[in-house]
């Protein structure tokens, strides 16, 4: 049985934190690539994961988004208070 190598580790890491991390502009492109495809087959892709990822404006990884045709949640924005009277 072969052991995990320390890209792997790490990748696996970030993942399992991946809701804490701010930024992922300093990553290098391959690993960047690994950790969405491995966050898309994790199932953790978030409103806030998704951001995180575009903002890398990585080519490799907008263009698998569009090409899953994933796309933003828009949540409605309901009146609180109404001025006209009914």
């Amino acid at each position: 049985m072969r052991s995990p190598t320390l890209l792997s580790l790490a990748i696996n890491s970030a993942l399992l934190n991946l809701s804490h991390i701010s930024d992922l502009s300093s990553i290098p492109e391959p690993i960047l690539s690994e950790l969405f495809l491995r966050t898309l087959r994790a199932g953790k892709l978030t409103e806030k994961v998704l951001n995180l990822f575009i903002a890398t404006g990585n080519d490799e990884i907008l263009s698998l988004i569009q090409a899953l045709n994933i796309q933003h949640i828009v949540w409605p924005i309901l009146p609180t208070r109404c001025s006209e009277k009914f």
